[in-house]
């Protein structure tokens, strides 16, 4: 992939459930929630990569949390170098632009993107230091919390800064821990392979469940709770694509297929993909 690519289209190749609601977002919102998006996913494949060692998991995420700290005005991907250092070749292209991706965002908003990115970052070196070592639903809590319901708070101040709308912040972490907690039952035998359990010991796949319908109680309320517009848009098609993934894999699938996602999106959205 060449370093020409631009934001959007490095979005549409990391995430193509993602690509739609934020796509769709006007103008101004479109270049915040990318930023956001991007950002996170940058540091998501450090802490999700197989091949890097937990200490320098830890130590690159904690780098790039002091990059993004040190911000005034504009970022580049040279800033981030020191954070990469020696694993600079190992990481993927969403990772190594981390600098353009924070610059992405309005001025006005950048900053409280940096702000998220970097305590989630922070966390995240935490977590891979102790192989994400979940024993108790505090502790799940806690994890979900880090790298998911932050994430909900972080859209509510987009949503306010972009035209004032209002939300409820518990419900926003409940969006945002709900979607995880759907992804890490997806994930689990996956994770499994690579040395890693999210569920707090002896949990089984139904409590996990349990905790994900919990929280997307809170999800569907956040999203019935938005004004129509840009922000509820944007929410109703994750939300839709993880209650379906829950009822499918209590079908007894692991995922949904993609003309299953298709036809949501079609559904959702009213467009045709």
């Amino acid at each position: 992939m060449g370093m020409s690519h631009d934001a959007l289209t490095v979005l549409k190749e990391t995430s193509r459930t993602f690509y739609i609601p934020i796509s769709r977002l006007p103008k101004g919102l479109l270049e915040a929630v990318t930023s956001g998006y991007l950002c996170m996913r940058a540091i998501d494949e450090v802490e999700d990569d197989p091949n890097l060692p937990a200490e320098a998991k830890a130590q690159i995420l904690t780098e790039i949390s002091q990059v993004l700290q040190s911000g005034t005005a504009k970022f580049t991907n040279e800033d981030f170098n020191r954070a990469f250092g020696a694993y600079r070749d190992q990481l993927p292209e969403v990772s190594l632009r981390i600098g353009e991706w924070a610059s992405y965002a309005p001025p006005s908003i950048g900053p409280r993107i940096w702000e998220a990115t970097a305590a989630m970052s922070d966390r995240m070196a935490y977590w891979s230091l102790r192989n994400w070592e979940i024993q108790t639903e505090y502790d799940f809590d806690r994890y979900t919390f880090s790298v998911a319901g932050s994430v909900g708070l972080l859209l509510s101040d987009l949503w306010a800064w972009h035209d004032g709308t209002k939300t409820d912040r518990l419900e926003a972490i409940g969006f945002g821990r709900g979607l995880q907690s759907v992804n890490i039952l997806r994930n689990h035998q996956e994770d499994l392979t690579r040395g890693v359990n999210f569920y707090p010991d002896g949990w089984t796949d139904e409590d996990v469940d349990r905790y994900a319908r919990r929280n997307l109680a809170l999800a569907d309320a956040y999203t019935d709770s938005l004004p129509k517009g840009p922000a509820k848009d944007f929410c109703k098609l994750p939300l839709a694509l993880a209650h379906a993934t829950l009822d499918t894999m209590v079908d007894g699938h692991s995922k949904l297929s993609r003309l299953q996602v298709m036809a949501l999106v079609a559904q959702v959205t009213g467009l045709k993909v």
